[in-house]
């Protein structure tokens, strides 16, 4: 059955998984769970400045101790710190270790945490031309190793360069984890049957979540008793080890895997059938690719979710820090919590839209577009609700933890889609959806830090209202353009051949004609 192609909503019970040597876990398994630990480690080296740079910086309203609790746009100091300003003690916000502290202003923080962003966005489309003509495997190493190296060295560039340093390292930082995700879908392509790329793409890149997760509440912890540079080394080691691992037992492709049984193979052969990746195939059909609807449809669907979702990661510390006060420990606790619940409803709603797609409940095309309005109207109107309860914290954490419940539901839309409509060129649809997304992560942070100079609830207020628009709007264009169907460019050579044999038959039709008259 090798060469066997498969149209939407043909499926067809899975064989049994075979297994390799010296593994009991499948290789196609293995690649799957490397890629979704260098996407949890990115997320790790990402957000661990969110957390280190409340206390990088001057507390906004530690001079207001006096006045603090009547001005209705700042909330009064949590319970901890009111008893320790009545007993003249030192406030539980400041952290066990002494380290330094900077003068930087809301907006240059703005600037700072959208830095890596600029990078970011750089290196998507390359990362994916590269990965596309060397495979995934070396250059996802390649970004994760060049975001390790510079996240190590964070800590030693702050002291020698201040926020100039390090806007730089944070731009190649961002140059590095730009790699990294367009090199996760090559690989993915590469590795993963069509009948489990819904579960296999939420797992992956729900990593980004778990790496939140442990992100957050390790990186309270780590600030509170060891200060904010130990969160470079911690993390940049974890990365370290992975890179290690990761050269040595991932592979491009079953073909060129060394452990790998011939039985594996054959099954993911059969599987893959026309949709495997071809090594053959000319350059990438730009003008098709560019001008196609879906592709279209990810771009905007992505910049939405990528606006909110960035928000959250670059700027929900900052709130919990700045408005809502709580100390670093609880910061990173609490911030955790909603990463958790995204996690866990990332992981359901995979197995779900597989299944919905099996018993063909939905064809692909809905299941991706019910998916990805889910992902969007929730958070957009939770995080609005967030800002007005006000300082009631319990309420704004369980505000933000249902919000990004209904998050979690996007892995099985936009995520697994650019698998769908474009096996073949899956790395450079990822590199330029996701990186053109990145604008929001360019712009958002330094937004955030220009609507917020005082860092007053009325002013987070306006920040969340802009989210929702941006999720309303982003995800009324993806339902009317998207599409789960294969796009007919995802093959040119199969293409040509086709239009070759039909303007064959067309003109021996026109010789026929001819001859008979």
């Amino acid at each position: 059955m090798k060469g066997r192609s498969y149209r939407r909503g043909d499926y067809e019970p899975i064989d049994r998984a075979p297994v390799t040597k010296g593994f009991i876990i499948p290789q196609r398994v293995v690649s799957a769970l490397m890629a979704f630990s260098a996407v949890a480690l990115a997320y790790m080296l990402r957000i661990s400045l969110s957390y280190a740079i409340t206390q990088m910086v001057i507390p906004p309203h530690a001079h207001e101790n006096g006045s603090i609790i009547t001005n209705p746009d700042v909330c009064p100091p949590y319970e901890d710190e009111l008893v320790a300003i009545e007993n003249n003690q030192p406030i539980p916000t400041v952290v066990s270790v002494t380290t330094d502290r900077y003068d930087w202003s809301q907006e240059l923080q703005g600037l700072i945490l959208s830095s890596f962003y600029w990078g970011y966005i750089l290196t998507h489309v390359p990362g994916g031309l590269l990965s596309a003509k060397v495979g995934g495997k070396y250059t996802l190493l390649l970004g994760v190793v060049i975001a390790t190296v510079f996240t190590v060295f964070t800590p030693m560039g702050i002291s020698y360069g201040g926020s100039t340093v390090l806007i730089i390292f944070r731009i190649i930082i961002g140059m590095g984890e730009g790699i990294i995700f367009p090199s996760c879908n090559t690989l993915l392509a590469a590795w993963t049957p069509l009948k489990e790329r819904s579960i296999t793409a939420t797992v992956v890149y729900s990593g980004g979540m778990l790496g939140s997760i442990f992100g957050s509440s390790i990186s309270g912890l780590l600030i509170s008793n060891y200060g904010w540079t130990s969160v470079f080394y911690w993390f940049g080691g974890a990365a370290i080890i992975w890179c290690i691992i990761f050269y040595f037992i991932c592979y491009n492709n079953p073909e060129s895997h060394p452990f790998i049984t011939e039985k594996e193979k054959q099954y993911l052969t059969r599987e893959l059938g026309e949709l495997k990746r071809r090594d053959d195939l000319p350059s990438t059909p730009w003008r098709k690719l560019l001008t196609c609807p879906a592709v279209i449809a990810l771009i905007f669907a992505q910049i939405g979710h990528n606006w909110g979702l960035f928000i959250i990661i670059n700027d929900l510390p900052k709130y919990m820090n700045d408005v809502l006060r709580f100390s670093i420990k609880k910061n990173g606790l609490y911030t955790s919590v909603p990463y958790v619940v995204l996690w866990i409803v990332a992981l359901f709603t995979g197995v779900l839209s597989d299944y919905l797609i099996k018993r063909k409940y939905l064809g692909i095309t809905n299941s991706r577009k019910l998916f990805t309005s889910i992902a969007a109207i929730g958070p957009g109107v939770f995080v609005v609700l967030a800002s007005y309860a006000g300082c009631d914290r319990v309420a704004v954490v369980a505000m933000f933890t249902l919000g990004m419940g209904f998050m979690g539901t996007f892995y099985s839309g936009i995520k697994a889609n650019s698998l769908d409509i474009a096996p073949n060129y899956a790395g450079v649809i990822m590199a330029i959806a996701n990186g053109t997304g990145s604008l929001a992560g360019v712009v958002g942070p330094y937004i955030v830090g220009v609507l917020t100079p005082n860092s007053y609830l009325t002013e987070w207020r306006i920040v969340f209202w802009i989210t929702f628009v941006l999720f309303v709007v982003t995800t009324i264009l993806y339902d009317i353009f998207a599409s789960g169907e294969i796009q007919d460019w995802n093959d040119p050579l199969k293409l040509k051949e086709q239009n070759t044999k039909s303007n064959g038959s067309s003109s021996e039709k026109v010789n026929s004609v001819e001859r008979t008259i």
